[in-house]
């Protein structure tokens, strides 16, 4: 039962990356950068004379947002680059090949990749949590705030992951994998907004579900939605449609992990095959 679960790619994989001290000389200038936003943004609030010398709940809020959209942008833009290279890499480096001689099945090689390349990321998200204790001193936040944008920051990180791994594998060139999962994340930012607007516009005032369903998946939408309620009530107004943000969401990019990953297990071999 034990060597069905082990996964010696995933184990591998972890220990290289988190053994190389710019894992962790890149954590350490992450966290500085944060630590001297919030410690600025604070020291700004309350030389203001209008706040009495104290940052109230409020301004902590606003400081809370402004650390969650940093932390989307951290997972948006950084992700592709530690997945797009995950398979193409060890194909330029001719590794692949004596990777798929061993015992390892092939989900098992995706799934290994897959998870220590975001593993990183997860790491730096997590780090940053005393950073949001902070924000809890001078109250403003809940935090089921913090665990509902954690979660939701997490499914993304995974979902982009995948994506880029897919790419990696479909892709022989590295650099043409990342383009691709950057494009990807760009149509989900930018395409599914300007989308969103168009049938919106389009509906003329009607119920618009195209409308509704591109803004569903958008990860800043949803970000908004979970850190201002009345800005999700604000879409519900423009397409006239009721349907829960959160669980659109939810299953839209639970689907797009679990495609991504039964398309990179389908292709790695037949790849290999095909280069031969």
């Amino acid at each position: 039962m034990k060597a069905n679960l082990s996964n010696p790619v995933l184990m591998k994989e972890i220990k290289l990356r988190f053994r190389s001290p710019k894992s962790f000389v890149g954590i350490l200038f992450y966290l500085a950068a944060m630590s001297l936003f919030v410690i600025g943004f604070i020291y700004l609030m309350t030389q203001d004379g209008s706040s009495g010398g104290y940052l109230d709940p409020g301004q902590s809020y606003l400081l809370f947002t402004m650390l969650t959209y940093i932390q989307l942008v951290l997972v948006l833009f950084i992700t592709p680059g530690l997945t797009a290279g995950a398979i193409s890499s060890e194909r330029e480096k001719q590794t692949l090949n004596m990777l798929l001689t061993t015992s390892q099945t092939s989900f098992q090689i995706i799934i290994g990749k897959l998870l220590s390349s975001i593993a990183f990321l997860v790491l730096m998200l997590v780090s940053s949590l005393p950073l949001y204790s902070i924000v809890f001193l001078y109250g403003g936040v809940s935090p089921k705030q913090l665990l509902q944008l954690l979660f939701y920051f997490l499914l993304t990180t995974v979902a982009i992951g995948s994506l880029g791994v897919m790419f990696s594998t479909l892709i022989r060139k590295t650099i043409i994998s990342m383009i691709a999962t950057y494009g990807s994340v760009l149509a989900l930012l930018a395409v599914t907004g300007f989308l969103s607007v168009f049938f919106a516009v389009l509906s003329q005032g009607g119920a618009s579900p195209a409308a509704h369903l591109f803004a569903a998946i958008n990860p800043a939408v949803l970000t908004a939605s979970l850190l201002a309620p009345d800005s999700g009530g604000f879409l519900h107004e423009v397409t006239n449609l009721r349907w829960p943000i959160w669980l659109i969401y939810l299953l839209f990019y639970l689907v797009v992990t679990a495609t991504s990953v039964f398309v990179s297990v389908k292709s790695l071999r037949v790849n290999m095959a095909r280069g031969k």
